[in-house]
C-alpha cells in the first residue's frame, strides 16, 4: 500500500487530474456527496492509516469548496492518516487580513484557524495576498510563487517601454521581484475604497 494519498475536491478536477498525472500518482477515492438539505457529506473509499495525504482543494467561491476541504480533513485525520497536507491553489478571504476599520472580522486568521481545527498538519499554498499571512498559522505553512511559470512567459511579452504596476500596497513586494526578473520599472497604485459597498473611491499612482 503506498504511504502518499492524493485527494481532491470539486474546485478544479482538471487541475487535480493534471497534477497527479504528472506525479504518476492515481487521484484518491473519495466519494462527496450531499444530503437532501443541501449539506456536504464525504467518505474517504480507501484506507489512508499511517499515509500521508494531500487533500488539493481551492477556497474560491461557492462556499462549498471550503466547507468541502474541511470536512474532508477531518475525515483523513479520523481515518487515522499519518499527516494530513491541505494543498490550496487559491486561497480566499486572504484580503482581509487585518481590521482597518472597526466592526469587522480577520477572516484570514479565520481560514487558519478552521484549517487548523478540521486537522490540517501543514498548508500548501501559492502567492497569498500579502506574506504577512503565513504567520497567523501555527502549523507549517509552504508558500509558492508562480515567478517560475510566469517570468518566462512575461518575458514574451514585454519591452524596455513597460512599467510592473503593483494595484495596490500589498502587491508591491511582489511586482518589485517581478520588475527585477524582467529588467523594468515599478511603479504602484493607493486605493480609497467606500466602507459601505467597497467600491474603489479614489485611486493615486505613485512612480513613473
Amino acid at each position: 500500500m503506498s504511504s502518499l494519498k492524493v485527494f481532491s475536491g470539486n474546485s478544479n478536477p482538471n487541475f487535480i487530474e493534471g497534477i497527479c498525472r504528472y506525479l504518476q500518482q492515481p487521484i484518491g477515492v473519495a466519494n462527496i456527496t450531499r444530503f437532501p438539505d443541501g449539506e456536504v457529506s464525504v467518505k474517504l473509499d480507501e484506507d489512508v492509516r499511517n499515509s500521508d495525504v494531500f487533500i488539493i482543494q481551492s477556497t474560491n467561491p461557492p462556499a462549498e469548496n471550503l466547507i468541502e476541504l474541511l470536512i474532508m480533513i477531518d475525515a483523513a485525520k479520523r481515518a487515522s492518516a499519518r499527516r494530513i497536507t491541505a494543498v490550496i491553489p487559491y486561497f480566499s478571504y486572504a484580503r482581509q487580513d487585518r481590521k482597518d476599520v472597526g466592526r469587522v472580522s480577520i477572516a484570514a486568521r479565520l481560514m487558519a484557524n478552521l484549517l487548523e481545527s478540521a486537522g490540517a498538519d501543514r498548508v500548501l499554498s501559492m502567492d497569498f495576498h500579502t506574506n504577512q499571512l503565513q504567520g497567523f498559522f501555527g502549523i507549517p505553512v509552504d508558500h509558492l510563487y508562480g515567478e517560475s511559470v510566469l517570468v518566462p512567459a512575461l518575458r514574451e511579452l514585454t519591452d524596455d517601454g513597460m512599467v510592473i504596476l503593483s494595484p495596490d500596497a500589498g502587491s508591491i513586494k511582489r511586482a518589485v521581484r517581478y520588475g527585477k526578473h524582467l529588467g523594468l520599472e515599478v511603479a504602484w497604485t493607493y486605493k480609497e475604497r467606500n466602507v459601505v459597498d467597497n467600491t474603489v473611491k479614489s485611486i493615486k499612482l505613485l512612480g513613473d
